[in-house]
C-alpha cells in the first residue's frame, strides 16, 4: 500500500511541478511580448519624429526655393 501511495504522491508533484514550470513560461512570453511591445512604441514615436522633422524641412525649403525663383536666370 506504500508503494501505491507514494506513486499517487509522486504523481500529484510532477504535476504540480508542471504548472509551476508552465507559469514561469507564462511569465517568460509575457515579457518577451511587454520588450516587443515598448520596442514598437519606441520606433512608432522615432518613425513619428523623424516624418515630421524631414516634412517641415521640405516646406521649407520648397519656399526658399519658390521665393528665391526670380533670381534664377537660364
Amino acid at each position: 500500500m506504500k508503494c501505491m501511495e507514494h506513486d499517487e504522491h509522486d504523481i500529484l508533484m510532477t504535476g504540480e511541478k508542471r504548472q509551476e514550470g508552465s507559469r514561469i513560461m507564462e511569465q517568460k512570453v509575457y515579457n518577451v511580448m511587454k520588450g516587443a511591445g515598448a520596442a514598437n512604441i519606441a520606433v512608432g514615436v522615432i518613425s513619428i519624429v523623424v516624418g515630421m522633422a524631414t516634412g517641415i524641412l521640405l516646406i521649407v525649403t520648397g519656399a526658399k526655393l519658390i521665393a528665391g525663383k526670380s533670381k534664377i536666370l537660364f
